[in-house]
């Protein structure tokens, strides 16, 4: 509890410091340097040091983000397809290609990851919630008699 105690110290005694000395703007291409000198020390603060966000740092742009800009040229190319009078198999096919792209082989998987299908993991195994057929049994023989 002491440890926490002086590391929120240390926290707030940066934070005050940081909060009374204004930073010059800086390019974007130089942000990182600063945060890079001080990386033996915000890793020796806990752990993931170096990578917890500060709230100082740079976000992306909004208009950077790779999902914005697939979503954005979507969009586009419909718009377009519809000019074209094609708009509905633009759409259907879309919707084709994201059902493919977005299921996953089994050599795509995690080490460890089961499948939902239990007849492709090891010794068949069922993932957690499964109601297989002998706990469907096992139910249906115990219930109270009804009337």
């Amino acid at each position: 509890a002491a440890a926490v105690e002086r590391r929120l110290a240390q926290f707030r005694a940066a934070r005050g410091s940081a909060a009374a000395a204004p930073r010059p703007a800086e390019p974007p291409g130089k942000a990182a340097a600063p945060e890079a000198a001080e990386g033996p020390r915000a890793a020796a603060a806990g752990p993931g040091g170096g990578a917890q966000v500060r709230p100082g740092a740079a976000a992306a742009p909004v208009w950077a983000r790779p999902l914005l800009l697939k979503v954005l040229l979507w969009a586009v190319l419909l718009a377009l397809f519809a000019e074209l009078e094609l708009g509905l198999p633009f759409f259907i096919l879309s919707l084709l290609y994201w059902m493919y792209a977005g299921t996953r082989g089994p050599a795509e998987r995690r080490p460890g990851e089961l499948s939902a299908y239990s007849v492709f993991n090891p010794g068949c195994a069922a993932i957690a919630g499964t109601l297989t057929a002998e706990q469907l049994e096992r139910e249906l023989h115990y219930r109270p008699a009804a009337g």
